[in-house]
């Protein structure tokens, strides 16, 4: 983590599911945050240069060491994000399998030999220095291994901004490279506030590309930020997928699954399927099948290790969502521990307008919209009718149905009889307002590098 020297303003961490205080972070300041990219820019002329085979060493050492660490790593994301422990499991170890995998990229950075008159063309893929990565409260850990791994395993240096709201598991993480060997400075730290920090990661010159992860407002105004100095970026934004079931579908299995596909870390995810699609025929039939699999999750404390939805993240967070649903009836709703916590119920709402607000916007909590459609082409057409386009599923019987909705929905990612939307070796992102770029998948280093053409005259 980068000094924070003199910096008198701390942020203080909450538990969300208790609503009390777990620990103090110092933030860092604008100059703080300018000693901290010059010294990884100077970190960058040392690291570019280590042998590939040494720095994919490297990379394979620090997933050891969060292999180590992935309980105590966990258990700060159940205190700090609100995560159920089987979740906070699965993303510690996502941060030490995208190490592992992109520990193979250093010595497979291969240029190309291209046929030219008079002499020899060879490519090169060469890193393009200090990124910056600015990672959201959503899913603390995994979104920052989708930027570090791939980025480090190119040869760049990384500084990283967690959300003011979950900065505990990246600072461990930033702890973790040091033990594991990377040099000083190749991987930093840097808690505090979007405006402060993440504000000059879009400035600074020496940050020669942004990551960003977040809401589609905030990442236009980092686009626009960017292209001042022709900075590159990618954007992971936000959604408001389709979960499309036809009749000939298992529906006993579409609609057991379609909570954890919308629930599933109490809503916040942008990949959540919020928008359900029912053919009308079985419309009435999966929603009564969806009622005892809603009301039958366990919205527990994440302290239980039974638990399946903990809270939302902020008092925030909660008022927003809770709008939401006082504007609408509630068709059926589960149970929440109450308490102190940001608790919301898993809630689901029959919507027959897609101009309503709950059907459009993305409400970022557990919340689902539910509406019949008629035909194969209106349900395409109704998926697409949305400004964004990250995510989504499909459930049939019909093999060609699945192809041919698949791709007819204009979105990045999606799956056929699964909510399966993110694999750390296949690639991520959206279409529209959904974001720009891909990250994950066996081409990310690319993105982190500049394309260099060499010719040489015979």
């Amino acid at each position: 983590m980068v000094s924070t020297g003199s910096t008198t303003e701390v942020y203080t961490v909450i538990n969300p599911a208790t609503a009390r205080a777990v620990t103090d972070v110092p933030l860092a300041s604008v100059e703080q945050t300018d000693v901290a990219i010059e010294r990884a820019h100077e970190a960058f002329v040392s690291w570019r240069a280590v042998a590939p085979g040494e720095r994919a060493a490297l990379l394979r050492r620090f997933a050891s060491v969060v292999d180590d660490h992935v309980e105590e790593l966990a258990e700060l994301e159940v205190r700090n994000a609100g995560h159920t422990w089987g979740n906070a499991r699965w993303e510690a170890g996502n941060v030490r399998d995208c190490l592992n995998y992109y520990s193979g990229a250093p010595e497979r950075l291969f240029g190309r030999q291209i046929p030219v008159a008079g002499g020899t063309d060879v490519t090169f893929h060469e890193p393009i220095g200090v990124v910056g990565i600015i990672v959201p409260w959503n899913f603390p850990m995994p979104i920052a291994g989708w930027g570090f791994a791939p980025a480090l395993a190119a040869g760049n240096t990384v500084v990283l901004k967690p959300a003011e709201l979950t900065p505990l598991t990246a600072i461990r993480l930033g702890e973790l490279a040091l033990e594991a060997g990377l040099p000083e400075h190749v991987l930093t730290i840097i808690p505090g506030h979007g405006s402060v920090v993440g504000e000059r990661f879009v400035t600074h010159p020496l940050v020669r590309k942004v990551c960003f992860t977040g809401s589609t407002e905030v990442g236009k105004k980092v686009m626009a930020g960017c292209a001042d100095q022709v900075k590159r970026v990618t954007l992971e934004l936000g959604g408001k997928s389709s979960n499309i079931v036809f009749a000939d579908a298992d529906i006993d299995a579409a609609a057991a699954s379609a909570p954890y596909a919308v629930f599933d870390n109490a809503g916040q995810d942008c990949c959540a399927r919020s928008r359900i699609l029912v053919e009308r025929s079985a419309y009435d039939e999966f929603l009564a099948k969806l009622e005892p699999a809603v009301l039958g999750m366990r919205v527990l404390d994440p302290a239980d290790e039974s638990s399946e939805m903990g809270p939302l993240i902020s008092a925030r967070q909660q008022g927003v969502v809770q709008g939401y649903l006082d504007e609408v009836d509630v068709a059926f709703a589960g149970a929440t521990p109450g308490g102190d916590g940001f608790w919301v119920p898993p809630s689901v709402v029959t919507v027959d307008d897609p101009a309503a607000r709950i059907w459009r916007e993305e409400v970022f909590g557990p919340v689902v919209a539910v509406m019949p459609f008629d035909t194969e082409a209106e349900a395409v057409e109704l998926a697409n009718d949305s400004e964004y386009g990250l995510s989504g599923s499909i459930f049939t019987n019909d093999l060609g149905r699945g192809l041919r909705v698949a791709r007819g929905v204009q979105s990045g990612n999606l799956s056929v009889n699964s909510h399966s939307a993110v694999r750390y070796w296949t690639p991520f992102g959206g279409y529209k307002q959904s974001g720009l770029g891909r990250e994950l998948g066996p081409d990310a280093p690319m993105a982190f590098t500049e394309e260099k053409n060499v010719f040489i005259a015979h």
